[in-house]
């Protein structure tokens, strides 16, 4: 394993909401950023404590832009793991998971198990598993103040079954016969 700071982590997981081939805003009124949920199952309490580590190591680093006027760090600070079935998450695929929001105004690299580079855009998909390379640091922005997840680099480790929102086209449509007389037959 490869020697990172205090605030970065290469976190193992499912990744879902990709939009790491291309930028996204989710309204008008966002710039558009790279991003991914990152889903660690609760029962991975060794990378969860690693997380809960680097979140600690961001918030010490931060303490000048977190702390308040008096000079303490807010209690409610906006943390970025989450508790999935806390939150309410409706989505199958959430249930026993914690979740990690990470974006970046900058592509992240994207390499497959051997460290080579995935430029297939279907390869890297929602329910795939992928190592991701995180870093935490801390952000104050209006009345908000707390801990982000930037968005590094991606490893595809294996694949998995795609969120998706509907059939996929096997389930959709049978192979048809090779003929122009069975075309006729279809199309009249």
């Amino acid at each position: 394993m490869k020697k990172h700071s205090a605030t970065q982590v290469v976190i193992p997981c499912r990744g879902s909401y990709m939009h790491v081939i291309k930028p996204y805003s989710f309204d008008a009124n966002t710039p558009e950023k790279y991003s991914m949920t990152l889903l660690i199952p609760k029962t991975d309490t060794k990378t969860i404590e690693k997380i809960k580590t680097a979140i600690k190591a961001a918030i010490e680093e931060g303490k000048s832009k977190l702390a308040k006027a008096g000079g303490g760090i807010p209690k409610n600070l906006k943390q970025p793991l989450r508790d999935a079935d806390e939150e309410g998450m409706e989505d199958p695929s959430y249930e026993g998971m914690m979740f990690i929001n990470a974006t970046s105004r900058t592509r992240p690299q994207i390499v497959d198990r051997k460290v080579q580079p995935i430029t297939d855009p279907e390869e890297i998909y929602s329910g795939c598993y992928c190592n991701v390379s995180v870093n935490f640091y801390a952000f104050n922005v209006g009345p908000n103040r707390g801990i982000a997840a930037g968005l590094n680099n991606i490893q595809k480790v294996k694949d998995g079954e795609r969120f998706a929102g509907g059939p996929s086209a096997e389930d959709d449509f049978e192979a048809l016969p090779d003929d122009d007389e069975a075309d006729d037959d279809i199309f009249g």
